[in-house]
């Protein structure tokens, strides 16, 4: 399992790399595409939604199941990857490189994890 050490990360398994003090870059983690298996399928919120951390603001479709992504943090999606439309796969080969969303306004970030405290959340599902 790969772990980046300047992302944070969320207890349901998606990455927070922060952009500028406001902004975020919101993925999937690599335990997280690995667990999923094979993504077919994406389906993100649109610019100018309304996130909250905890609550489902997208989902993604592997060939075993549909699964929800929770927000990790409150905001506004700013921006979405759209290639991910076309290439779902590209989570797979490179998760930290595939964000999801471009999220705005960010609040709610107590909860996030350092990479060791994620690493070691891990150890406790296995």
């Amino acid at each position: 399992m790969n772990v980046l050490e300047e992302l944070k990360y969320s207890k349901s398994h998606e990455w927070v790399k922060m952009v500028d003090e406001n902004t975020a870059l919101v993925g999937l983690s690599d335990y997280a595409q690995d667990a999923l298996g094979d993504l077919v399928f994406v389906n993100l919120p649109e610019a100018g939604d309304e996130v909250t951390a905890g609550e489902a603001f997208a989902d993604v479709e592997s060939v075993k199941a549909v699964s929800d992504v929770y927000s990790p943090v409150t905001g506004t999606v700013e921006e979405v990857n759209e290639a991910l439309l076309d290439a779902p796969e590209s989570i797979n080969e490179s998760p930290y490189d595939a964000w999801l969303v471009k999220i705005g306004s960010v609040t709610d970030t107590e909860e996030l994890m350092s990479a060791a405290e994620y690493e070691a959340y891990v150890k406790t599902l296995e």
